[in-house]
C-alpha cells in the first residue's frame, strides 16, 4: 500500500494530500530510509513521523484498504514518542 494511502486509513494523518506533503518534504522515514508519498508499506515496517517538535515512530501491524474509525488504531502500534528540542 503506497504510504500517503496508509496514513491516510490508519488516521495517524487525517487527509491524504496533507500525507504526501508531509512525505514530500523529508519528515518521514520507513526503516530508516527517507520516504515519498508513493513508497510501498508493509507489514512489520517501522515509519518514522516527524509532526513539527514531536518525533513518533509507529510500527505497521496489519494492512487494510479500508477500515473504520474505531479499527484504526489497530493497523500500528506507536513504538516511541519523542519531543525534539526546541532551537
Amino acid at each position: 500500500m503506497r504510504l500517503d494511502k496508509f496514513l491516510k486509513v490508519s488516521r495517524l494523518i487525517k487527509r491524504r494530500t496533507l500525507a504526501k506533503e508531509v512525505a514530500d518534504k523529508g519528515r518521514i522515514t520507513i526503516n530508516g530510509q527517507q520516504a515519498k508519498a508513493s513508497s510501498n508499506v508493509k507489514d512489520g515496517d517501522e515509519l518514522t513521523v516527524r509532526f513539527g517538535q514531536k518525533l513518533v515512530t509507529v510500527r505497521v501491524d496489519k494492512i487494510q484498504e479500508t477500515t473504520k474509525k474505531e479499527a484504526a488504531a489497530d493497523m500500528y502500534t506507536i513504538v516511541k514518542e519523542e519531543k525534539l528540542a526546541e532551537e
